[in-house]
């Protein structure tokens, strides 16, 4: 799926997002300021959280609740070598069976599973973005409706 928005549209973009979802592990892609941390609020909302997601960055993970489970928000911008990851657990997170947000994915790379979906977002200028849905660099096709997630 690939689609350009006004970030006035989010709220549509991420039921289309969760609708196109094969997977509960999301890998956010995309440049500091591109919008990545606003995407998951929306798609929070869209899954009925309460929370607000905060861009974990100094935590690393931040927990959402859902009436469609446990949410593991994480940042892996400041992280230096994957033994930081192990420290806290990481494992533990990954292989839980619970939702999975992870921004800058590349950090970890060597051990995110497999059954993950990237979200790739490009700054086009202050109001727009453009968003890529893919499972394994390949592009996903915009073919649900936008209703209730099937999550």
């Amino acid at each position: 799926m690939e689609l350009t928005y006004h970030i006035n549209e989010i709220d549509d973009v991420a039921l289309k997002v969760l609708n196109n979802l094969e997977y509960k592990a999301l890998l956010f892609n995309g440049e500091m300021g591109a919008g990545k941390t606003t995407l998951i609020n929306a798609i929070l909302r869209a899954m009925k959280s309460e929370d607000i997601a905060t861009s974990p960055t100094f935590s690393i993970v931040n927990e959402y609740k859902s009436p469609k489970g446990s949410i593991y928000h994480f940042d892996f911008y400041r992280i230096e070598s994957l033994d930081e990851a192990y420290n806290f657990g990481i494992e533990d997170y990954l292989y839980s069976n619970n939702w999975l947000f992870i921004e800058w994915p590349d950090r970890i790379e060597e051990i995110l599973p497999e059954n993950t979906q990237t979200v790739t977002i490009t700054k086009i200028d202050n109001e727009t973005r453009n968003l890529k849905l893919s499972i394994n660099d390949k592009l996903l096709t915009e073919n649900k409706a936008m209703t209730e997630p099937k999550f």
